[in-house]
């Protein structure tokens, strides 16, 4: 049985509270709807399926993703038809308590670039945007996701920090913490579609797409193993840990997309697993 199969299975199974005889059109739905989560499942293939009226990507055997971002509303609407058929619920969505620093007295040049390296991080945040745009219907996000490395985590998704009272924008990714030349592996299949080896804030940057628009990114990388337009398979090296960029120390910061919404990757992981140096 091919890891699609299991997850739908297993996604039916979880799903047997959801499903009724009015809800025939949403065959299984795995995920928590949580801020930053990531929520996976199956409808009747064929169907059209919206998101707070957002039309998304249905696989050929009615695979379907979502993600909720850091400050997702209280609740979202999933609605799902196929021809005369037609069932929605709008689903509550949980909160998170995000961590919040507060570091004053940093000298001002430490927390501003200069004008040519505002420049510079826009361009190549217009490179990195694109990345994410691809319209790949594949369905490598139905496989279980594994950690890229194992190690213990040092930074959390969601956090932010203020600098001398001023809010910088939030982490939006999982660290985990390293030395350089730790191997990173793919968290599942893919297609790389960025790799670049020296951005001015993420340094070695690699970007894989899972298919239906959820992407993984991975910061910081002191080498990359993989180049744009590669197939990944899942536990394929990619990568190795470095503290490239703007980084203070060696980690990778794991970061993953769907969409627009930035979301949490340990949502589909889990906890980090027990591990040895």
């Amino acid at each position: 049985m091919t890891a699609m199969r299991l997850l739908i299975a297993t996604c039916l199974v979880v799903s047997a509270s959801v499903s009724n005889a009015s809800e025939d059109l949403l065959l299984a739905l795995k995920g928590e709807w949580i801020q930053g989560g990531i929520l996976r499942g199956q409808v009747v293939p064929g169907s059209e399926v919206r998101v707070n009226d957002e039309a998304i990507d249905v696989g050929p055997q009615g695979e379907i993703v979502l993600g909720l971002g850091r400050d997702e509303p209280e609740t979202v609407l999933l609605n799902v038809r196929k021809g005369e058929q037609s069932w929605s619920k709008r689903y509550p969505v949980a909160r998170k308590d995000y961590k919040i620093q507060r570091v004053e007295g940093v000298p001002q040049q430490t927390v501003t670039p200069s004008a040519a390296q505002r420049e510079r991080s826009r361009k190549e945040a217009e490179k990195v945007w694109l990345a994410r745009q691809t319209q790949r219907a594949t369905t490598d996000y139905m496989q279980e996701f594994q950690w890229p490395v194992l190690g213990p985590i040092s930074g959390v998704y969601g956090s932010q920090r203020f600098y001398n009272g001023e809010p910088r924008r939030p982490h939006y990714g999982v660290d985990v913490a390293r030395p350089t030349g730790t191997k990173v592996v793919a968290p599942a299949a893919g297609l790389v579609t960025l790799a670049e080896p020296d951005l001015f804030y993420s340094g070695g940057t690699l970007i894989i797409d899972h298919g239906h628009r959820l992407t993984s990114t991975f910061l910081h990388l002191s080498k990359l193993h993989v180049a744009v337009g590669q197939a990944v398979e899942q536990g394929d090296l990619i990568g190795e840990v470095g503290a490239s960029g703007r980084a203070t120390g060696p980690h990778l910061d794991w970061r993953m997309n769907w969409r627009d919404r930035r979301v949490d990757p340990t949502t589909l992981v889990g906890p980090m697993p027990e591990w040895q140096e």
